[in-house]
């Protein structure tokens, strides 16, 4: 995350994140999943700003009208945790703008919970440590205290416990959001848990050594055969990103995106002008108004 401090306001920015790595390892007692995944944060941003709000409510609008500005939605909640933890009686004025596509498996709500308790950390002056904002995060979902550990974390239990992990260069993705959501329960609903998981380790140590060709032959999300059961199209998208060369290609989280890992910034500009070109051809694929952006890894 980045913020600012201006004279009435904070502003912070907050990135998206794609899965390099997600194993799937047990079923959990509470319902949840024992996962182990390897996550970054890429240069794909909501912004949030935040101002001092006299009645001490806490007021969220956003410019997309069709995102619940009520209590369930993260912001809130995460502003709500932090009032209660805090004792602070202060109300704050939150506006998002939204550019993360939400249902997508990039943690949008997620990293927007957790822009909410550092902004606000700021904005009343609360002092409390990221550690602190962490652990408060971790009540309101399970990729929200990654945040606070970017630019990119080794994650288990349910995904809240976070090792920062170091990346040895910068990583050039394309990231393709298709004009379709998926249920993160439904997905996980159908996935087969192996008997031998894969370790991760061999894309950790890629990872730390920036190995762009060896992260992109060890990219594994163990949910996306059941995304692609659950939305063919997927698969579909899965092929054309092979075809065009880059490292290698993968689902981020649940779905519905998937990113391309490419060798350098060249080399994603031209794969998205490719896959931007065949969407606008008049005999091209009809995929329902695919997003494409061109990101790397945040610094």
């Amino acid at each position: 995350m980045f913020s600012e401090r201006h004279a009435d306001a904070v502003i912070v920015r907050a990135p998206a994140k794609v899965n390099l790595f997600l194993e799937v390892l047990a079923r959990r007692p509470d319902g949840y999943h024992e996962i182990a995944t390897l996550m970054a944060a890429v240069s794909l941003y909501d912004t949030l700003e935040f101002k001092e709000e006299a009645s001490g409510q806490v007021r969220l609008t956003c410019d997309q009208p069709n995102l619940s500005t009520g209590p369930e939605n993260l912001v809130c909640r995460a502003a709500d945790s932090l009032k209660r933890h805090s004792g602070s009686t202060r109300g704050a004025a939150i506006r998002l703008t939204k550019r993360i596509p939400m249902a997508a498996g990039l943690a949008g709500g997620s990293t927007d919970a957790a822009a909410t308790l550092a902004g606000l950390n700021q904005l009343w002056q609360l002092g409390l440590l990221a550690s602190e904002l962490a652990a408060l995060g971790a009540e309101i979902g399970s990729d929200v205290p990654f945040f606070f550990s970017t630019p990119a974390a080794w994650c288990t239990g349910r995904g809240e416990k976070t090792t920062p992990w170091p990346l040895g260069r910068p990583l050039h993705l394309v990231l393709v959001c298709p004009g379709m959501g998926l249920s993160t329960a439904e997905v996980y609903r159908g996935v087969t848990i192996p008997e031998r998981p894969e370790s991760g380790e061999e894309i950790r140590q890629a990872a730390a050594e920036g190995n762009v060709e060896e992260i992109g032959r060890r990219l594994l999300n163990r949910l996306q055969s059941a995304a692609e059961r659950l939305c063919p199209p997927l698969a579909n998208w899965r092929g054309r990103l092979a075809k065009q060369g880059a490292a290698g290609q993968s689902m981020s989280g649940s779905g519905t995106s998937l990113f391309a890992l490419c060798r350098d910034h060249a080399e994603a500009l031209r794969l998205a002008r490719s896959l931007r070109a065949e969407e606008e051809a008049p005999t091209g694929p009809k995929t329902g108004g695919a997003r494409v952006f061109v990101v790397q890894s945040c610094i």
